[in-house]
């Protein structure tokens, strides 16, 4: 079991309050990430879904503090993690964190597997990294792991080399370094796009199995709502670096009180009880994050908007218990 460095102290595993990050470029100011705030409890399993350049990941990446200073910086903020804010830690001990207590796999695992060391190789440093195994007991333990994520003749695949899996087997190396120091909270960014769709149920099915039989809590990152469908119980709707719409899957999906969600939903092939029908697809380009933001950022897209979206952004308001939106116009919005 991983040696836990951080105390309880609270009663959400993972609090995120007001966190704002921000990338200096030549360009100007990009304003990634824009206060936002959200809980997460012991076996949660949360969605987080939005278009690409959103900011779901970069918020990621600054709950793990791999945001590359410069150009980026976590302006403000706190994430904290059993009570303890991970933001005022230095950098040797969120390095204990990281992997231990949370870990994270990444969209393509050949960018973030090593190519020249074999994938026993690199599950084995970690395991001797964070939990104090030796050689042996750290290859047998990475065996049992390669074997729990579905990998075959795991044993035998231990010394060889990214290139030697398949995409589907890489993702799934990941998933067992991503699990191999027992982490509290495994975030998952977008870890099956570039694989095809079969591959794609395998590793969600494996990863909510997962999840089940370990307890983990998990951040399912994804740009797809069908996804969180079928793996998440909550999940925050993303636009522009700000969460826009927030609650219970099935609320949201039966209920969506912000344009954009509607927009999503409307662009997924016929699930649960929606009826089939032309597919939607929303209008317009996303927004530059370059620059001070004035009102809402969706409104240039938006059918709803009124004049006061252009110069006030909404704040979050709760429309039924656990269900938050952004929105002027919510109580006009309707699925489509």
């Amino acid at each position: 079991m991983a040696d836990h460095t951080i105390q309880p102290a609270s009663e959400h595993l993972l609090e995120v309050k007001n966190l704002t990050t921000r990338f200096y470029t030549e360009e100007g100011v990009v304003h990634a990430v824009n206060g936002i705030s959200y809980t997460l409890d012991e076996g949660d399993t949360l969605g987080v879904v939005g278009e690409s350049g959103c900011g779901k990941s970069v918020h990621a990446l600054s709950i793990m503090r791999l945001i590359p200073i410069p150009p980026g910086k976590i302006e403000a903020g706190e994430v904290l993690f059993r009570g303890q804010n991970l933001l005022d830690l230095s950098e040797n001990e969120m390095r204990r964190v990281r992997g231990a207590e949370i870990a994270m796999i990444f969209q393509d695992p050949m960018t973030s597997l090593n190519p020249v060391k074999t994938i026993g190789f690199q599950i084995i440093e970690a395991l001797k990294l964070h939990q104090g195994m030796d050689k042996q007991q750290a290859r047998e333990r990475t065996a049992e792991l390669l074997h729990l994520v579905g990998i075959p003749e795991a044993e035998q695949r231990l010394d060889d080399y990214p290139h030697q899996f398949s995409g589907g087997m890489r993702q799934r190396a990941m998933i067992a370094m991503g699990l191999s120091c027992n982490p509290n909270i495994l975030i998952a960014d977008e870890p099956t796009t570039a694989l095809d769709v079969t591959i794609q149920a395998q590793i969600i099915e494996l990863v909510k199995r997962l999840q089940h039989q370990l307890g983990m809590t998990v951040i399912w990152i994804t740009h797809d709502l069908g996804v969180v469908a079928g793996l998440a119980q909550r999940v925050n709707v993303m636009y522009a670096g700000h969460i826009i719409e927030s609650g219970a899957v099935k609320r949201i999906y039966e209920n969506p009180h912000h344009p954009y969600t509607v927009g999503l939903l409307g662009s997924l092939p016929s699930v649960g009880t929606r009826k089939p029908g032309r597919l939607y697809s929303i209008p317009g380009e996303p927004p530059d994050l370059i620059g001070d933001q004035k009102g809402c950022p969706f409104a240039p897209r938006c059918t709803y908007k009124v004049e006061r979206c252009a110069y006030e952004m909404p704040p979050l308001e709760e429309i039924e218990p656990g269900h938050i939106v952004a929105c002027w116009e919510k109580d006009k919005v309707r699925k489509a």
